[in-house]
């Protein structure tokens, strides 16, 4: 229940009556809009004593107390003025422009009043001018100054333009404390955590100039005149019409600024005379200027309760505005005010929501209404509202003037002597607060507030998440290809996925430059030169979308050199067969599967959720480490329907399990029988009784780097190693210490101590512990020849003068690119051509060695040459006939496809059948030396992609 804020007694029985009726009205009022009167309380009798008046007057007190701590908004108007007219405009003049009484707050914001205002600014522009006369000016010339004064006014009371308007525009508009202040600053700090420090502060200095610049002109007309509500209704309301007959007063429209203006230009000189003529005593026009002054208040409170406002207003404002004259009289204008509230209704035929309720004297009757009979008393208390009832019946005839000498919209009350003087004191009155609605719990503007700010603090919070989780993650542009995730062991944040937006290069800021010929070539302008050839085919293109997938992060920028040479052959043929203008033209994205390829099953899941969306999607290349998710990305990738040409895993598993896996590597069998070969002949050769000595030597699992290619190679070397005639001593394993670096003091020590001492290991391990285990031999085993077989991992190793070295160490590896027995030379020159492009104008590459290129440690490696033949043979499939082929039919022209003049021999896969081992791969057997301190690598044997196996004759030792 509501909770009452007011008790008292009633003095006799007309309070009680009048106090329940008006009660009635204003809570009633937010049930149906009843038609608000203008209540008139007065005595029935015309000569009672000046102490029954006083009684009538109480009343009107009473009921004005009771309200006050309603939240009803409420005025109690006393009349001022020399003459009734001023003091019935006053009356008007306080109702426009102070506050009204509200006790305890209000229901809604306090009432606004524009119209009212631009009638203030015309009277306060024409009292400058009648205080300054031009004793010689004429009539015209007055109205045109008092325009040039409104001007000068903005067409606003007691606003002047002059200094200081533009800065107090700027710093009304950033005031944290306002609303529009306070989002501002909200969204700026949204904004910096989205786009940085520097746009944020460009779009803080526009955003101020913006609404400097709006709050100028909303309250510095002219410039927007004739769009404000005041203006249209000054420019359109018949009262003026009538008044301004000669003038061009009519034409006001909201698209024609001009026309409009020469219409509020014309009344308002119109009026401006009438306040003129009625400052001057003429009674017309002091009537017009009161009748016009109340139009203005009745109207502006009309727009108060309009119905469907943005701000729900009608709904929050659910009790009238209530005015309260204690004594209306002819001498302190309040029967003028009355008589002119009454015209103006009765003239516009507009329901507006003011109740009035006002105490006239016995011996006063309002003017121009002639004396009434005596009305019957009351016999009850619901006399009044049985009145009430009557006068809504009578309303709309009585509105004509002649029908009735009677006000149409005055409800007089008589009340008679009896009542006025009974005495009741047991009538208890009381008074309950009224409720702010539902409507200003959800519209107000704390709730508004609130919901903003609790916006833009979801918004802020939102955008940090997306920002952590995605790569290029800000609210209004996040790209979800792409996500960061912690790193192996719990390390740094890594960006895995997809990049599909120029926004996102898993490469940025890497300067890891390319090796011998390729010098001054960074990593991050390999990857900004793959976007810019996919910027370079045009809408109308026919294309295909590769995704190449590599290890783009690591602890290290040198840890991503294998992801940089397999970018680069990749970006040599995208530029090869773009720049020839081939039918088809191609597009790589790039997938980076995190360092060493530990995150490679949420990049390929990216991968296939880019599929989904992008049809030119055709395949996969890439995915060079094998590792135990190996399996597991491959079948992700073979139900997604794309084939996946690898460039270096050398699991031969995959063939035989994928039918979608197309691989360019030998496989760690066709590389055990390779090294066979020559295992066969150091076995041969190893003096001593019985069978040599052999183990391997490997990582151990459950480092947590799910690492398979060692476990791959750790049974296929112990199988070379028995098949070539070495008794296998028990397997040593190293483990991984800090940083991911090789423990291999211990295990080192414990082969060197021997006894009997082996003469060859295989070494399943990772290329990065090469060096560490080569300076362990060299201190541990310096006085024992020993001969170290390992897969084709150690093609990547860079080792230099700071490895220690022994004599006695010989090394034999694989290199899956055989680029000395291939038929594509002039492979070379081109893609040194193309590097060099990339150089910033003035800047050269050094030169290629004239005889075998391929030897200079650009191309050393091998590893762009790989991905550069793995990226041709996925372009031939999926180009094939000239047109554009889909991911399936990609898959199946693999099988068709053989490039005969390429870097390593001829890459082809005729004859591969799904699930059987592939064969026919390209490598070589390299041999290292250390005769003299400093490494010595030459090529003992080995064969082109697509060539014959290798035969035991074909690889001599010396």
């Amino acid at each position: 229940m509501a909770r009452e804020v007011w008790r008292d007694s009633a003095d006799n029985e007309a309070a009680s009556a009048v106090f329940h009726f008006v009660q009635q009205l204003i809570d009633r009022f937010s049930d149906n809009r009843p038609v608000m009167p203008l209540v008139v309380l007065q005595a029935a009798d015309a000569d009672v004593p000046a102490a029954v008046d006083a009684r009538v007057e109480q009343i009107v007190r009473q009921i004005h107390r009771a309200n006050q701590p309603r939240r009803v908004p409420l005025k109690l108007l006393e009349g001022r003025g020399p003459t009734p007219y001023d003091a019935a405009l006053d009356m008007v003049r306080t109702l426009t422009e102070k506050p009204w009484e509200t006790r305890g707050g209000s229901q809604y914001k306090p009432f606004a009043f524009p119209r009212s205002r631009l009638l203030g600014a015309i009277e306060q522009a024409t009292g400058a001018v009648l205080r300054d006369p031009d004793p010689g000016g004429s009539r015209d010339q007055r109205d045109e100054r008092i325009l040039e004064e409104l001007s000068a006014l903005r067409w606003r009371a007691g606003r002047r333009g002059g200094r200081g308007t533009w800065w107090s525009a700027l710093r009304e508009s950033v005031r944290p404390e306002t609303f529009v202040g306070a989002v501002v600053i909200a969204v700026l700090g949204v904004l910096l955590g989205e786009i940085g420090w520097l746009p944020t502060t460009l779009v803080a200095v526009g955003a101020v100039l913006g609404l400097s610049v709006v709050r100028l002109l909303t309250t510095s007309a002219p410039p927007l005149l004739w769009l404000r509500r005041a203006s249209k209704w000054f420019a359109t309301t018949s009262s003026l019409a009538a008044a301004s007959t000669g003038y061009p007063s009519d034409g006001w429209s909201r698209f024609s600024p001009s026309g409009s203006w020469r219409v509020i230009r014309a009344r308002a000189a119109v009026v401006a005379g009438r306040v003129a003529d009625a400052a001057a005593g003429d009674e017309r026009s002091r009537q017009f200027h009161l009748e016009l002054r109340v139009q203005a208040l009745l109207e502006d409170l009309r727009n108060n309760y309009r119905p469907h406002a943005v701000d729900w207003r009608r709904s929050k404002r659910t009790v009238p505005p209530v005015v309260f004259l204690p004594t209306a009289s002819q001498g302190n204008g309040g029967i003028q005010l009355i008589n002119a509230i009454n015209n103006v209704r009765s003239r516009r035929s507009e329901v507006d929501p003011l109740l009035l309720l006002a105490s006239l004297p016995a011996a006063e009757i309002l003017r121009h209404t002639p004396p009434l009979p005596p009305d019957p008393p009351p016999v009850h208390t619901g006399a009044a509202r049985a009145r009430y009832e009557d006068w809504v019946g009578h309303l709309s005839v009585g509105q004509s003037p002649t029908a009735t000498a009677t006000p149409a919209w005055v409800l007089r009350l008589p009340l008679s002597t009896a009542q006025l003087t009974h005495e009741h004191a047991h009538a208890q009155l009381s008074t309950e607060r009224v409720r702010r609605t539902w409507v200003w719990w959800v519209m107000s503007r704390t709730t508004v507030a609130c919901l903003v700010a609790g916006a833009l603090l979801g918004t802020l919070l939102v955008s940090n998440h997306l920002a952590n989780r995605y790569c290029h993650g800000p609210l209004t542009d996040v790209n979800t290809d792409s996500v960061r995730l912690t790193g192996p062991g719990g390390g740094d944040k890594e960006c895995i996925g997809v990049a599909t937006t120029t926004r996102v290069r898993f490469s940025e800021g890497n300067g890891l430059e390319l090796d011998g010929a390729g010098a001054g070539i960074t990593f991050d302008r390999i990857e900004r030169a793959v976007a810019e050839e996919n910027a370079s085919i045009e809408p109308g293109d026919k294309y295909v979308t590769l995704v190449y997938a590599g290890p783009f992060t690591a602890p290290s920028p040198e840890g991503t050199r294998k992801a940089l040479e397999e970018l680069t052959g990749v970006y040599l043929y995208q530029h090869h067969t773009n720049t020839l203008d081939f039918s088809v033209k191609l597009r790589v994205l790039t997938a980076n599967g995190g360092q060493d390829m530990l995150q490679q099953i949420p990049a390929v899941k990216k991968i296939i959720e880019v599929a989904e969306r992008d049809p030119s999607v055709v395949g996969v290349v890439g995915l060079g480490r094998d590792t135990t998710d190996s399996p597991e990305a491959t079948a992700l990738l073979q139900r997604a329907g794309l084939p996946v040409v690898d460039t270096t895993n050398s699991g031969g598993y995959l063939a035989t399990d994928y039918s979608n896996y197309f691989g360019l590597a030998a496989t760690d069998q066709e590389q055990a029988d390779a090294l066979g070969l020559i295992a066969k002949q150091v076995a041969g050769k190893a003096g001593g009784k019985g069978r040599p000595r052999a183990l391997v030597l490997s990582r151990k699992l459950g480092n947590n780097d799910k690492d398979r290619y060692t476990m791959e190679q750790r049974k296929v070397g112990g199988a070379m190693l028995a098949k070539s005639g070495f008794a296998l001593s028990e397997p040593v394993e190293y483990s991984l210490g800090r940083r991911s670096s090789a423990d291999l003091d211990r295990p080192v020590q414990q082969i060197c101590a021997a006894d009997p001492a082996p003469e060859a290991l295989y070494f399943a391990g990772r290329v990065e512990d090469v060096a560490n285990l080569m300076s362990r031999l060299a201190h541990s085993c310096s006085r024992r020849p020993i001969t170290v077989f390992t897969g084709d991992d150690l093609t990547k190793a860079r080792l230099d003068a700071s490895t220690d070295t022994t004599k006695n160490v010989t090394l034999y590896h694989t290199a899956l690119a055989p680029m000395g027995r291939g038929r594509a030379d002039g492979f070379y020159g081109e893609s040194h051509q193309a590097l060099g492009k990339l150089l910033p104008e003035g800047r050269t590459l050094p030169r290629l060695p004239a005889s075998k290129p391929y030897e200079d440690p650009l191309f050393a490696s091998g590893q762009s040459v790989m991905s550069y033949s793995a990226t041709a043979a996925l372009y031939d499939a999926a180009s094939h006939g000239d047109a554009v082929n889909s991911a399936a039919e990609t898959w199946a022209n693999l099988y068709a496809v053989k490039l005969r003049t390429m870097p390593t021999g001829t890459i082809t896969f005729r004859g591969f059948i799904p699930y059987e081992a592939q064969a026919g791969h390209g490598l070589d057997v390299v041999q290292i030396t250390y005769p003299d301190g400093r490494s010595h690598a030459r090529i003992i044997c080995g064969r082109a992609a697509g060539a014959r196996a290798l035969e035991p004759s074909g690889c001599p030792l010396k």
